[in-house]
């Protein structure tokens, strides 16, 4: 086999290129944070990490469509396996990486997407990056001044015993209140942007960020302290927040997750060309077996 050529849709623009030139509603921004998640959803079910979550990594149309682009640094998730070595390497723009990449946790997880795209929700909210590090030191110190000092539960997730060391020799830190830096913004905006943006990446979760995006003003969701309370799915699916998007549907997950074993990084040329091969024809077959079906039905 030659040559395979992959044929995608043209897009207009980036996120990135559209906020350096205008602000966006808030309508868009609940569109377009809605399709971030419900690609970055997709993504996760595969096991899979993007890794490099920002706005020039999400393209749009004149039709307000997005999507997620740039799986360069992507990699599989396999909680089955140690990813000792994929650890190591750079990920994700510093200014949307997650505390835990910086400080070498355990071991990276898919909540690590999550503090990415809650970066770039609060970059969509007033068109300028929420933690604009000059270096490593700086990018910290800009995180912690927002979110606060990590709790001594949330230094749990940090495993370097010299990063936990630094960061409690670090003066304490009160959060900020997000209405002091969006005043403006949609109260809802603000509750999801502050489940996204926890230092603990347990409490992240794309799964959990989608229902709450369809429950963001319950008052069963929204306390005095801004804590959440466990609602069932139901409930979730069901609020009127989303009726305007929402489609069970229309919310795909992979239908067999990848495994660390399928890891393609270290594949020959060829090889990776006959694999895309297969699985265009294995689409192909499926998108026939469909009209076959709808035509029988019909």
């Amino acid at each position: 086999m030659k040559d395979i050529y992959l044929v995608q849709c043209l897009m207009d623009t980036d996120l990135y290129k559209l906020l350096k030139t205008q602000v966006i509603s808030n309508d868009h921004v609940c569109f377009f944070l809605y399709q971030i998640l419900r690609g970055l959803k997709y993504i996760h079910s595969a096991n899979v990490l993007h890794r490099d979550m920002k706005p020039s990594n999400l393209l749009l149309n004149a039709t307000c469509d997005l999507k997620i682009c740039d799986f360069g640094l992507a990699r599989v998730s396999d909680p089955r396996t140690d990813h000792t070595g994929f650890l190591t390497e750079y990920v994700a723009t510093r200014w949307y990486r997650a505390p835990e990449v910086m400080l070498n946790s355990k071991g990276y997880t898919k909540s690590m997407d999550v503090w990415s795209v809650g970066c770039i929700l609060a970059e969509m909210l007033n068109n300028r990056p929420l933690f604009p590090g000059k270096h490593y030191l700086d990018q910290l110190n800009l995180i912690l001044a927002v979110i606060g000092s990590p709790s001594e539960e949330d230094l749990k997730c940090i495993m370097n015993e010299k990063a936990r060391s630094y960061l409690k020799s670090l003066p304490q830190k009160p959060k900020l209140e997000w209405t002091t830096l969006y005043p403006e913004a949609d109260p809802r905006a603000l509750d999801l942007l502050d489940k996204m943006l926890t230092f603990d990446p347990n409490k992240r979760s794309v799964s959990i960020l989608l229902l709450q995006l369809r429950v963001l003003f319950s008052s069963s969701w929204i306390t005095e302290k801004g804590s959440v309370s466990r609602i069932t799915v139901e409930e979730a699916l069901a609020h009127p927040y989303l009726d305007e998007y929402y489609d069970p549907n229309e919310e795909p997950v992979c239908e067999q997750p990848l495994t660390y074993e399928m890891e393609l990084d270290d594949l020959p040329k060829e090889q990776l060309k006959e694999l895309i091969w297969l699985e265009a024809e294995l689409h192909r077959t499926r998108l026939q077996e469909e009209a076959a079906k709808n035509t029988s039905d019909a």
